[in-house]
């Protein structure tokens, strides 16, 4: 009798798992959004008692998710390629876009490092390897040690396309597993450059975390803009400005719908800018409310 009854339990547990893993909303992807989304996620289920499970892994990794039905939201720091589309289409997957947040894209050194501004063009010299050593743009002589994402990361994605014209990265190009390793790396190492989500360089009080230095990214008039700009980020004139996405399966529907509706609203949106992020303008209000309907 007892060893049925422990089969029996077990069996009990066994179901009820799977109905709680069923019934909680699954969030995978982009490492810029994870520390937003999870903020999200804890604030919607003190006010719904909905559970939501989110996890990180590179926007790549979110997207593939959803693609294979192992996710219900994938978050990505970049838009979705078109051969990824085109997958999810093969296995009947309906990707819908929803931006979620806006975000200063930050190129970051040590706060040792005497340069204060550069331009998206001697940046992308930089992380290329054209440029090796910090006195070719106005630095001390000292080799320049390069910090940037795995492949799989939304924000590699985006800083190839936008700040290196879609060319290769520099073969010695340390490749970290997140923004927190980079911010890390280069507040250890007075050579270093690097690039992070916004989110990622402040504190709560939105003051820079100690070590290190966010750099102005100089405009085409020659203005310099910081990515802490509120006004030049949401306007896109800091260069780096970018939206930040979720995307899910078809108009969403339930827990789903529920928790980006929370997301967008007027104390989801605060959310995000209490991680250092900026809330999204009319123009994406307008779009994602023609997803959502």
């Amino acid at each position: 009798m007892k060893k049925i009854w422990t089969i029996t339990a077990c069996a009990i547990f066994a179901a009820t798992s799977a109905l709680a893993a069923q019934s909680m909303v699954q969030v995978k992807g982009s490492d810029t959004l994870v520390n937003a989304s999870q903020a999200w996620a804890e604030a919607f289920t003190e006010k719904t008692g909905k559970m939501v499970a989110v996890t990180g892994g590179g926007s790549g990794t979110g997207i593939a998710a959803l693609i294979d039905g192992k996710c219900d939201i994938a978050n990505s720091s970049r838009e979705i390629k078109q051969s990824e589309i085109d997958q999810a289409k093969a296995k009947g997957v309906n990707p819908v876009e929803i931006a979620v947040a806006i975000d200063g894209l930050s190129v970051i050194v040590s706060e040792k490092n005497p340069v204060k501004a550069l331009t998206p063009d001697d940046i992308g010299k930089l992380f290329r390897g054209e440029v090796t050593n910090w006195k070719q743009i106005g630095g001390a002589d000292a080799p320049v040690t390069l910090y940037g994402r795995q492949p799989n990361s939304g924000t590699y994605v985006f800083f190839q396309e936008h700040v290196l014209g879609k060319k290769d990265y520099s073969p010695k190009m340390n490749q970290m597993n997140g923004n927190s390793q980079i911010i890390e790396s280069v507040a250890k190492d007075s050579s270093a450059i690097g690039y992070v989500g916004v989110g990622y360089i402040v504190d709560e009080n939105k003051k820079v975390v100690s070590g290190i230095k966010p750099l102005n990214v100089i405009g085409k008039d020659g203005k310099e803009l910081s990515p802490l700009d509120t006004e030049a980020v949401k306007s896109g004139r800091y260069s780096l400005s970018r939206a930040l996405y979720q995307y899910v399966n078809g108009k969403p529907q339930g827990d789903i719908k529920a928790l980006i509706e929370f997301e967008l609203s007027e104390e989801g949106q605060k959310i995000a800018e209490k991680n250092g992020f900026d809330a999204i303008g009319k123009e994406l209000v307008e779009k994602n409310g023609k997803a959502l309907k």
